[in-house]
């Protein structure tokens, strides 16, 4: 399973935020994990999550405590996806007006990027072949930041 809904914390309270990252992100696992303890779960959101689950960063502190909670589930593995950079391909764009505007300014140095700091930028085409890998092939660890979804064979045979 492939569960990538996530939202910006941006003008969000802690419950707004919290429903949609925490409880309909672990509603969803368990009836899962119900029906088919056998699936693979990747949850796909983002870096820069709070080790600790008592930061003062709100989104930080919520999307811990949503990886803690999957990871505590009887999957036959869970893999937890922080990209950090994602370059839209295919006509993607995100429903965040402020991430819109920042892929309009930026797109044009993203081969620029990609050279300069290779482990930040992943495509959105590198990171669902990424997803495919880990289900096909599985990974030592279970949280995955960009270096390791990068070192994920970048394509599906």
């Amino acid at each position: 399973m492939f569960f990538c809904i996530g939202q910006s914390a941006a003008g969000k309270t802690e419950e707004q935020y919290q429903q949609i990252t925490f409880e309909l992100t672990t509603k969803n696992a368990n009836a899962l994990e119900l029906n088919n303890p056998d699936m693979t779960f990747i949850y796909v959101f983002g870096n820069g999550t709070d080790s600790t689950e008592q930061g003062k960063i709100m989104w930080a502190r919520i999307k811990r405590k949503t990886e803690n909670a999957l990871l505590k589930m009887n999957f036959k593995a869970v893999y937890l996806f922080r990209p950090a950079v994602i370059q839209p391909l295919d006509g993607i764009q995100s429903k965040t007006k402020s991430y819109q505007l920042f892929y309009k300014v930026i797109k044009p140095f993203f081969p620029i990027l990609k050279y300069i700091v290779p482990n930040l930028i992943l495509t959105t085409q590198s990171i669902g072949i990424a997803m495919v890998n880990a289900v096909r092939l599985g990974y030592p660890t279970h949280i995955l930041e960009v270096q390791d979804i990068v070192k994920l064979p970048n394509d599906v045979k």
